[in-house]
């Protein structure tokens, strides 16, 4: 990022991954954010997601695209210290059960060093197609753990405290950065914003080391494996307007179940955990910049679905540009 000297003062709602990498973007450009978050980062939906970097139940799929090429460059640079950082390049599988794997994301599948379609005999029984490629998978905890430490490094300061207006977060700032997620739907309000409820099973590694995932446009059941250093984790489903942040024991079963079918020795492996998340689904990204009722400059940066970790550090560089040009007057106008 470029110093800017004479920087604004920003507040950054949200402590997610998509808030800690727009404010990280922001402080690292000179600016004094403060980030505001209800939720320690380990009590965020980003940290219960899987952490596999390719787009997923995120729209517009153009710009998520381009998004997702963005962070993918970022992450490949980061998975070269993965203890301090989380990210790792692992080798795996994307596939479905229907459709020819032309899916909108043709910009993505160019983009990725090495990629290439799946032969027969690597896909998974059922699956019609699917895509081979070496992508970041990261592990949540430890990276956001990373993003904290490096906000902190850049002069940002973390609050925990939950806010009731964007208005209210923004007092005494020039500028307020909406990454509040699900929390969205009430807090802009935008009644758009909705939960699409992912649950996943973490057990014992038997020696797994790729990553599979198979999952239909659409589908409420999904298959994935994503071996991680605290264990595989294993899923999962997508589920729109489900709010229960409870794991239930027959979808966990059955999330196993699906797994072992692939893996028989899964069906006998320890399960260490079970996790519930809700991802903050939107028909569109909203990644815009307003002025609020009273004034305040307001860049909203929600809405990404399955995919926050995934176009994290794109919409970040969004977010930059928008702030930038509030501060050279060619910001949003009022109202």
């Amino acid at each position: 990022m470029t110093s800017n000297t004479g920087g604004l003062d920003i507040r950054v709602v949200g402590g997610g991954v998509i808030g800690l990498t727009s404010a990280i973007a922001l402080a690292e450009d000179g600016h004094r954010v403060r980030v505001l978050s209800r939720d320690a980062a380990d009590g965020t939906t980003s940290a219960v997601a899987g952490g596999l970097c390719w787009p997923y139940r995120i729209q517009p799929y153009e710009r998520a695209v381009e998004w997702s090429v963005r962070s993918f460059r970022v992450l490949t640079a980061l998975a070269e210290r993965p203890a301090e950082t989380g990210a790792r390049m692992v080798t795996g599988t994307m596939t479905a059960t229907t459709g020819g794997g032309d899916d909108g994301l043709a910009a993505w599948y160019d983009a990725v060093p090495g990629l290439r379609r799946a032969r027969a005999e690597e896909l998974p029984e059922g699956c019609a197609w699917g895509w081979r490629a070496r992508t970041p998978l990261v592990d949540m905890p430890t990276h956001l753990r990373y993003l904290e430490q490096r906000l902190a490094a850049a002069g940002g300061t973390l609050e925990r405290r939950g806010v009731s207006s964007l208005e209210e977060a923004g007092e005494a700032a020039d500028v307020v950065v909406n990454c509040s997620g699900l929390g969205a739907r009430d807090l802009v309000p935008d009644p758009e914003v909705h939960p699409v409820q992912g649950q996943l099973v973490v057990v014992e590694n038997p020696g797994i080391e790729e990553w599979s995932v198979s999952a239909d446009a659409g589908a409420t059941d999904t298959t994935y494996l994503l071996p991680q250093p605290f264990g595989l984790v294993l899923g999962g489903t997508a589920r729109e307007n489900a709010w229960s942040r409870e794991p239930d024991p027959a979808v966990a079963a059955a999330i196993v179940a699906r797994a072992a079918q692939r893996f028989p020795q899964l069906a006998r492996a320890r399960v260490l955990a079970h996790k519930v998340g809700l991802r903050p689904a939107r028909p569109a990204v909203r990644l815009t910049a307003e002025r609020l009722p009273g004034g305040m400059p307001c860049v909203h940066n929600y809405g990404h679905g399955g995919a926050g970790v995934t176009v994290a550090w794109g919409c970040a560089d969004e977010v930059l540009r928008m702030v930038r040009e509030v501060q050279e007057g060619r910001g949003p106008v009022r109202g």
